[in-house]
């Protein structure tokens, strides 16, 4: 599944949603996890606009990690069936990715399972 996250440094989970220029977009499985490039999000237009467009960019992503996330923000994605995650500690990207793949090679909480059937059909 594509999995964002939203970083400063390309290294910490440690932006803001709504104040996000980029995205590192990374596939992941259980048994493997790749970089898969960077989305790039320009500033345009007021809140609600700049929420929509980067919801619209992260549509194929099942999971965006994030430092902060305001409440509707949070909301359109999730009716866009993409999940969002607030990393308290501004884990590191790779820590994450290594996390994330033990849970799925285990038994996934129900709405893991059902963000990783995001793209599969």
């Amino acid at each position: 599944m594509k999995v964002a996250f939203a970083s400063t440094d390309k290294i910490h989970i440690d932006e803001h949603f709504g104040k996000a220029e980029e995205f590192y977009i990374w596939n992941i499985g259980p048994d493997d996890a790749e970089f898969s490039g960077v989305i790039q999000v320009t500033e345009d237009g007021d809140a609600a606009d700049r929420i929509e467009a980067r919801g619209a960019a992260l549509e194929q992503c099942a999971l965006v990690y994030v430092g902060e996330i305001g409440g509707p923000a949070a909301a359109r994605l999730v009716q866009k069936k993409i999940h969002p995650l607030k990393s308290k500690t501004k884990e590191p990207i790779a820590e994450v990715v290594v996390k994330l793949q033990e849970v799925l090679k285990g038994n996934p909480p129900p709405w893991l399972r059902k963000a990783m059937l995001k793209g599969a059909s």
